[in-house]
């Protein structure tokens, strides 16, 4: 058991990590917070904007720096970007500050569940398939490094049905802790 006040969702695009997220911290009455909505809300550019005028490297430096102030928060569940498990030191932050959920998922749910989206900037101009391949071989070996639990989010099945097949999971391995002191409370 990692007890832990908050719950990381990492995984690739297209897991569900925010529509799972959303349901999994009403579920557990937790506040929701999305890495990259927060990101686009503080900086009041889209992230395929900051990839276009920094580049990727602009991006993940900025989302780690989120990433480091959003885990010092407690009783939230975050979902993260794809990426963030690229920086070690993302990785490091997750594990030491919260219980870390990988919602896993093969290429074909991605397809299926991206094949609308047009803002994405890392499957701009080229092959999905291979891009969303390459990024699985490369990320996969991290977010199973930095996972207390994976979890298998292929299905078809609602969000809110995954929201409480996660919940169900996670309930069997995550011990909530306290995020008040005896002392507090008294």
């Amino acid at each position: 058991m990692n007890p832990a006040s908050n719950i990381f969702l990492i995984g690739p695009m297209g897991a569900g990590k925010t529509s799972i997220g959303r349901r999994l911290a009403a579920q557990l009455g937790l506040r929701f917070i999305d890495l990259d909505l927060e990101f686009e809300r503080r900086t009041g550019a889209s992230i395929a904007l900051t990839f276009e005028i920094e580049g990727e490297a602009g991006f993940r430096k900025r989302e780690s720096e989120l990433l480091g102030e959003l885990v010092g928060q407690r009783g939230v569940v975050l979902s993260t970007g794809g990426g963030a498990v690229l920086d070690a030191r993302n990785r490091e932050l997750l594990r030491g500050n919260g219980f870390v959920v990988w919602l896993d998922t093969d290429v074909d749910a991605q397809l299926e569940r991206l094949h609308a989206d047009r803002q994405r900037p890392l499957l701009q101009g080229v092959d999905r398939r291979e891009r969303l391949l390459h990024m699985a071989e490369l990320r996969n070996p991290l977010y199973a490094e930095t996972a207390d639990l994976r979890v298998g989010a292929s299905g078809s099945g609602s969000s809110t049905a995954m929201a409480r097949l996660v919940g169900a999971q996670i309930a069997r391995t995550w011990q909530q802790a306290e995020t008040e002191t005896k002392h507090d409370r008294a």
